[in-house]
């Protein structure tokens, strides 16, 4: 495996369209369309493409929030046909790697949902810790998540 990033751009935006999750996924990662269309109206917001042998495979979107003064990785997805096969550890690993190194030993939060225990699980084994229950409305449709930070 040789996982990179390249930001999300002209060239390769259908690409990051076109990523899936299973049925069960879907309701806890906002689709990558609605995550674009985000970054041409929000600023601070960046859109990677995560790649294996030049494939994109996966998807994360980080931004600086300005409701916690910090990092935030918004969004982590990898495709449905790269699942299970170590690939999306190793894109976490990489990201933390990434993003120490263009900002240095800073928090990054992220959030997952409250019953999405598999994400939970890979934040921790990454060093995350929950820190607090935030519930919001998006689209008539209620969320409840954990705010999670790890402090690289």
């Amino acid at each position: 495996m040789s996982i990179e990033f390249k930001p999300i751009d002209r060239t390769n935006y259908n690409e990051c369209i076109e990523l899936s999750l299973n049925e069960e996924q879907r309701k806890f990662v906002a689709p990558n369309i609605f995550s674009l269309v985000q970054t041409a109206y929000e600023p601070n917001l960046y859109p990677i493409g995560i790649y294996n042998d030049n494939k994109m495979i996966g998807f994360i979107l980080y931004d600086f929030d300005d409701e916690l003064n910090g990092w935030s990785m918004s969004r982590f997805m990898a495709d449905v046909n790269y699942q299970n096969q170590g690939m999306g550890k190793l894109a976490l690993q990489k990201f933390i790697e990434f993003f120490t190194n263009k900002y240095g030993r800073l928090e990054l939060y992220t959030s997952a949902a409250v019953d999405n225990q598999v994400a939970i699980a890979l934040y921790e084994k990454f060093g995350f810790e929950k820190r607090e229950v935030v519930e919001y409305e998006v689209g008539g449709r209620k969320h409840k998540e954990f705010r999670m930070v790890v402090q690289l």
